[in-house]
């Protein structure tokens, strides 16, 4: 039998003005339908793709931040979110949604998705992937 792969979908760009943010996050609920060992991780402007409150009124552009609320019901639960990036940007934990999971060996007790790790950290969590796919 062989062994799952994990795929990291890495996160940089900005959540409007182009498709990838919105293409990578339709990407992952396809893979992750299909049961693959999934992960997601927000560096430089991707980190904005994680904020609340996002308002898209004023472009041309629908507002799919709601659908990352989904992630959860697809098993994604390790979703990581470089505190660089965050700094730079003046962004903190509380900025971002609140998104999680149900942890169905407790119980269904609802826990975080998001992790906020240094860059060396994520550094290692990119190393340790199978696959990298870039939006």
């Amino acid at each position: 039998m062989s062994e799952t792969k994990k795929f990291m979908y890495l996160n940089r760009r900005a959540p409007y003005g182009t498709i990838y943010a919105l293409e990578g996050l339709e990407v992952v609920l396809i893979g992750a339908a299909f049961e693959q060992d999934v992960s997601m991780a927000f560096m430089d402007d991707g980190v904005f793709q994680l904020t609340k409150g996002q308002d898209t009124s004023d472009s041309d552009m629908k507002n799919f931040s709601p659908t990352y609320n989904a992630l959860g019901d697809y098993e994604v639960n390790k979703i990581y979110v470089e505190q660089e990036s965050m700094d730079d940007r003046g962004l903190t934990l509380d900025d971002l949604q609140h998104l999680v999971w149900e942890d169905e060996d407790e119980d269904y007790a609802k826990k975080p998705s998001i992790r906020v790790v240094s860059r060396q950290v994520m550094a290692d969590l990119l190393e340790e992937q199978d696959v990298i796919l870039n939006y």
